[in-house]
């Protein structure tokens, strides 16, 4: 930085000698404060050591993240609730409720809610389970165009199998594989997403009545004031936008699952709440969500109508739909606030899918945006950030 300003410095025109008792002027020059030239300056690592000691960390803290994935994951979740359901503890608490009765009515009013939104949906999954069987000859007629390219495909395989197994085997393997059966697989998921859900209210609960415990003590050990500065700035940061980010996106989704429930009705399909309230959770996930709901609004097309075209226009009009919100309303309102890589965006989502799963796919947006967010603010990260930017 001092070599950058010597010869700036030295590039400056001689001004010309003046008289004695002559009022001199000595212009200054135009050097900008460490503080914006740090804002400029995105450092590399030089040293092989420092980028192989940090790829190894990434590795170790990835591993650790997908083999204790039943403890992480709901604790992640519920930092994100947190940043969420914060500002609504923090109304009740100026109010003059106090702050642990206002966490826990705040979590109380959600689960109730996703208590209440469950059991609304229940009647419509279960006649819609009903009319299945009677939709399926429907399927198979729109599917038989498909039928022959289906059918070659599946010649090529046997065939292939049958040249993997054409060596003649020296001695037989018996495998006994121990299954516990659908019940058994069904109460093992459920009793792994019951402790999830525990884990997460617990973990939330605590979260919102420490409040900002955390952010204090950390100002505290920070060794100066420019450490504590920029530790208070990312963490209002990470607040503000993630929380305007979450809730600009459930008040879309919620538009869009009223548009597709309206739409679906208008066209014949039935049970308009199920598919208006499949359109809001998919909308959770960029992309690779509304892709799934054009295949589902499709299926369900075939299995209800006769006519392949009348089939087709329930996905049509959820696309539209998505179309419109997606690649309109979102982006302009979020334009402010995030602007991240399009392509990151979807290999973040193809891996927290395959670390996490579901949640992790909802999760992989606002993790990445807190990446940018804390990368545009540390010196030794702003490289990082500036590839995050989109």
């Amino acid at each position: 930085m001092v070599k950058r300003v010597v010869v700036s410095l030295s590039k400056l025109p001689h001004e010309p000698p003046s008289s004695p008792g002559q009022n001199v002027s000595v212009p200054q020059p135009a050097v900008s404060p460490p503080q914006a030239a740090d804002d400029i300056e995105m450092p590399l690592p030089s040293s092989p050591q420092t980028f192989f000691l940090g790829s190894l960390l990434t590795l170790a803290v990835l591993a650790a993240v997908h083999a204790a994935s039943s403890i992480i994951l709901p604790v992640v979740l519920a930092f994100v609730l947190q940043l969420i359901l914060q500002p609504a503890v923090h109304l009740l608490e100026r109010i003059g409720l106090p702050r642990a009765i206002g966490a826990l009515l705040a979590i109380l009013v959600v689960v109730g809610g996703l208590v209440g939104f469950v059991a609304a949906l229940s009647l419509p999954a279960a006649t819609w389970a009903e009319k299945l069987p009677e939709g399926l000859p429907r399927l198979e007629t729109h599917l038989v165009v498909l039928k022959r390219p289906i059918e070659a495909l599946q010649k090529v395989i046997q065939q292939a199998e049958h040249v993997a197994d054409a060596p003649d085997r020296k001695g037989a393997i018996v495998s006994v594989r121990r299954d516990l059966g659908l019940t058994g697989a069904l109460f093992a998921g459920t009793r792994a997403v019951i402790d999830g859900l525990f884990t997460t209210v617990l973990v939330l609960y605590f979260l919102l009545v420490a409040g900002d415990i955390f952010l204090r003590r950390i100002v505290e050990v920070l060794p100066n004031f420019r450490d504590k500065r920029q530790a208070v700035d990312i963490s209002q940061q990470v607040e503000a936008d993630i929380s305007a980010y979450l809730l600009t996106i459930t008040a879309m989704n919620a538009a869009v699952g009223v548009a597709t429930a309206v739409a679906m009705y208008f066209c014949g399909l039935g049970d308009p709440l199920l598919w208006g309230a499949a359109a809001f959770l998919l909308n959770y996930v960029p992309i690779l969500g509304p892709l799934l709901g054009t295949v589902i609004f499709l299926l369900a097309g075939m299995l209800s109508f006769d006519s392949l075209w009348w089939a087709l226009l329930p996905p049509a009009l959820y696309f539209g739909i998505h179309l419109v919100e997606g690649e309109t309303l979102t982006p302009l309102l979020l334009a402010r606030r995030f602007t991240l890589n399009p392509v990151l965006v979807i290999l973040s989502l193809v891996f927290w899918f395959w670390m996490w799963g579901v949640p992790g796919a909802i999760l992989a947006v606002p993790m990445l945006a807190i990446l940018k967010i804390v990368s545009d603010r540390v010196r030794p990260l702003k490289a990082l950030g500036h590839i995050l930017e989109g």
